[in-house]
């Protein structure tokens, strides 16, 4: 108990103290995991052999999270992304594996062994890409969709890779120890064990394994339509809150179990009964219940990773092992990236795709230990290729904060289409027509104004053309573009621009040329409130600020006041809101935040006792007026 309690005790110290360090410099929590193990392992030593029986307890992580993605995936989404993970991931798995397999040729390895090690290294890292990109906010991303698709057809391809590779094995000759006894190599210890290992399909005919198989799965989807919801209301009668936590984890593990007992991936199975349950109403209280045990699987996997990376053999021969990591991220990612553009990623999706997937993944040491087992891959070059993996996923982090630093750079690839040419003017002018400027567009034109809308996002324009509205592709802050719009004519410029930066530009510019022209801006919050009052805006409309009034004012209707005392305090709070924004907009300085700013508090403060103050006295005015 002693041991185990120290042991539990490192792991977790060693990541309480390195993931923190790791995010506040922006590395992400995986590389702090993988840092935590290589610190208590190979440097402190203070873990050893039971890294290895750790990492395999961990791995169940990985089953989790493919169950927590399962349950955020809609079965008719899955059926949409056939053709990502036939077309996507089969070719990025096929095409990774002959081309590492032909560098394995070329070292001399035999064309059994490199196939094998062309497997083992074509799949990528399911928990650190996956916990990645969900961190940096990319899985809704398009490059974010087809990393994940490519992640999924690789978890698919374990089941027919592991069938396959005992088809690879290469004899082994007895060996005589000196006292004339054989020695037994690993493949034959693997085959002894495995006659006490529990399996549904052992011994059975090619079709009683198909059989088996196609069961197991019918009654995973079986159980997940007919049975949970009689089994979640079961369990709410008991009105224990731990019950539905014990339940969850019941179903991932037995599902798991199920798979295993008929040869199929755990993690697939798990990902199988997630997307089957994600229209039950019990999909939150699931993702509730695991994403702790997610979280934790997963960094003490990282950490195991990292504390079983072979340094001996490492600092034997770093020039030889980094040499290989290297050549296996740079072919990847080679591939990656013309399969992107095959597929028509452009951009940062297509760094992202390139990047993201580049490395070896915890799958590979799961078929290199099998092909060890099977007498596949010598156990000399199964070592190598177990720290290559391992150094891999190691780099992996790195590779992100280099698709960070692309994507900061890079702008996105848009095809550019030539500007409208503008042959009308108007006496309103209305930059920008997302949501805000559709609304001031349709309220002018319905009241019988003509108005000239102005944006450079070609989808937009065709959307508003589609429903009778016309505009013009082109970018508002030129002033061509303005002048063809009738700039020094107009009335009142709208600026509804999504881009802070092209807002206030084009405020400055419009103020600059026109004086005597009103412009209403639109601001997403009271700093850039400020900014465009300096540059000139005549009007200013904060986006949420008339919704949030209206929402107060129902507020105030339902807790007691009357419809007229709650329309007077919200006519007072707005009249009083717009003379604060003016006078506090004065004392504003943009270099430094508003609350270390000594005379802006002090004005808000002031302020605000005003706006309680004038409530008070309306409100006091309005019940003598109905008295």
């Amino acid at each position: 108990m002693e041991g185990f309690l120290y042991q539990a005790s490192i792991y977790l110290a060693a990541a309480v103290i390195a993931v923190p360090i790791a995010a506040r410099l922006g590395l992400g929590s995986v590389l702090g995991y993988i840092a935590a193990g290589i610190i208590i392992g190979p440097v402190l030593g203070l873990v050893g052999a039971e890294t290895q029986d750790l990492q395999h307890f961990a791995e169940f992580g990985v089953v989790v999270m493919l169950f927590l993605i399962g349950l955020e995936l809609e079965p008719r989404a899955l059926w949409d992304m056939r053709n990502r993970l036939l077309g996507l991931g089969g070719l990025q798995v096929v095409l990774s594996t002959l081309a590492l397999m032909g560098i394995a040729m070329a070292y001399d390895q035999p064309w059994g062994v490199a196939l094998a090690i062309g497997l083992s290294l074509s799949l990528s890292s399911t928990a650190i890409v996956l916990q990645t990109l969900s961190e940096k906010g990319l899985m809704q991303t398009n490059g974010g969709r087809n990393v994940f698709s490519v992640l999924l057809a690789q978890d698919i391809a374990v089941i027919p890779m592991l069938a396959f590779l005992p088809l690879l094995v290469v004899t082994i000759p007895v060996q005589i120890a000196q006292d004339g006894s054989i020695i037994l190599t690993a493949g034959t210890h693997a085959a002894g064990d495995a006659h006490h290992s529990l399996s549904l399909v052992e011994g059975l005919p090619a079709w009683g394994v198909t059989l088996v198989t196609i069961g197991a799965i019918a009654a995973v989807i079986f159980a997940g339509v007919y049975l949970t919801r009689p089994l979640f209301r079961f369990i709410h009668a008991a009105r224990l809150r731990e019950m539905y936590t014990a339940l969850a984890l019941l179903i991932v593990v037995g599902i798991s179990f199920l798979m295993t007992l008929v040869g199929l991936s755990p993690a697939l199975g798990a990902f199988l009964a997630g997307v089957v349950l994600a229209n039950s109403e019990f999909r939150h209280e699931l993702e509730t219940d695991l994403e702790p045990f997610k979280g934790l699987l997963l960094g003490l996997f990282f950490i195991t990773v990292g504390a079983g990376i072979n340094f001996p053999l490492l600092f034997d021969n770093t020039p030889a092992i980094l040499s290989m990591a290297l050549l296996v991220i740079i072919v990847k990612g080679l591939i990656l990236f013309a399969l992107g553009w095959a597929f028509k990623l452009k951009g940062r999706d297509q760094w992202l795709f390139a990047l993201g997937l580049a490395q070896a993944g915890e799958f590979g040491f799961v078929l290199t230990s099998f092909s060890v087992q099977q007498n596949v891959i010598p156990l000399e070059i199964a070592e190598t290729l177990l720290l290559v993996i391992s150094l891999s996923m190691l780099i992996t982090p790195l590779l992100f904060i280099i698709y960070d630093i692309l994507s900061r750079r890079m702008e996105e690839q848009v095809e550019q289409l030539p500007d409208d040419e503008i042959d009308e003017e108007g006496p309103v002018i209305i930059a920008g027509i997302g949501r805000f400027g559709q609304i001031v567009n349709r309220l002018v034109q319905a009241n019988g104004f003509k108005t000239v809308v102005l944006d450079q996002d070609m989808e937009t324009i065709a959307v508003m053309r589609r429903f009778g509205y016309k505009g013009f592709l082109g970018d508002p802050t030129r002033p061509d573009i303005l002048r063809a719009a009738g700039i020094e004519n107009a009335k009142v410029l709208v600026v509804a621009m999504d881009s802070p930066e092209a807002a206030i530009k084009l405020v400055k510019y419009a103020r600059s040329i026109r004086p005597d022209l009103h412009i209403i801006a639109r601001a997403r919050d009271r700093t850039f409130v400020y900014r465009l009052f300096q540059a000139g805006a005549s009007d200013i409309v904060r986006e949420m600020f008339d919704s949030s009034l209206r929402a107060g004012r129902y507020v105030l209707e339902n807790v007691g006041l009357s419809e007229f005392e709650a329309a007077e305090a919200e006519r007072v709070f707005y009249h009083h809101d717009r003379k604060t924004i003016r006078q506090l907009a004065d004392l504003w300085d943009p270099s430094r935040p508003a609350s270390q700013n000594p005379a802006y508090v002090a004005r808000a403060k002031e302020l605000q006792k005003e706006l309680e103050t004038a409530i008070l006295s309306r409100s006091i005015s309005a019940k003598d007026t109905d008295g």
